[in-house]
């Protein structure tokens, strides 16, 4: 099991991690949909090609291929998305606010999977690339779905832990050249 490889390489000092990264995927209350799409969106936004190359063949077995397009979708448009929008707010000047995108984001409208679970990949996403804007207009159009702060916040621990540890594994990975 490709987890169990990837837990095994993190480091003592990071044991926190370990314990996390097998609680947050092994013991999820998500659908195996929604989890494995946030696993694998979140594994493409954390930039580590150890995190990838170990949790994506566990995904691809766990998604339907067209869930698996979208969650890799949901990467994507997120990485270009929560880039404009983080810029657009953190710009002191209101009218950027007001311009329009000019910026093809047709995936969001029509994912190939329900809604939901491209909503929670995509808000997921925006939590590793800290995109306030775009947290609260995925969170936002989740609540109105009716999802729970429970299965929101449980996207975000699994983004946060595959995150950190992909942040880990890199920097050892330097460390140990």
């Amino acid at each position: 099991m490709a987890l169990d490889e990837l837990k095994s390489a993190i480091p003592d000092f990071a044991k926190d991690l370990k314990l996390n990264l097998g609680s947050v995927i092994g013991n999820s209350d998500l659908p195996q949909q929604q989890l494995w799409g946030t696993v694998l969106a979140c594994a493409i936004a954390s930039r580590s090609p150890k995190v990838l190359k170990e949790l994506e063949p566990e995904a691809q077995a766990n998604l339907k291929p067209e869930a698996y397009q979208a969650a890799k979708s949901a990467a994507a448009i997120m990485a270009m998305n929560n880039v404009f929008y983080r810029t657009r707010h953190l710009l002191s000047d209101p009218e950027y606010g007001t311009m329009r995108a000019g910026l093809r984001m047709n995936v969001i409208g029509n994912p190939g999977v329900e809604k939901v679970d491209f909503e929670l990949w995509s808000l997921a996403v925006s939590a590793i690339n800290g995109c306030g804007q775009c947290l609260d207009s995925h969170e936002q159009v989740l609540r109105q779905a009716g999802v729970d702060r429970a299965t929101i916040q449980e996207a975000v621990k699994i983004a946060a832990v595959i995150q950190a540890v992909g942040v880990t594994l890199d920097a050892e990975a330097v460390l140990s050249e």
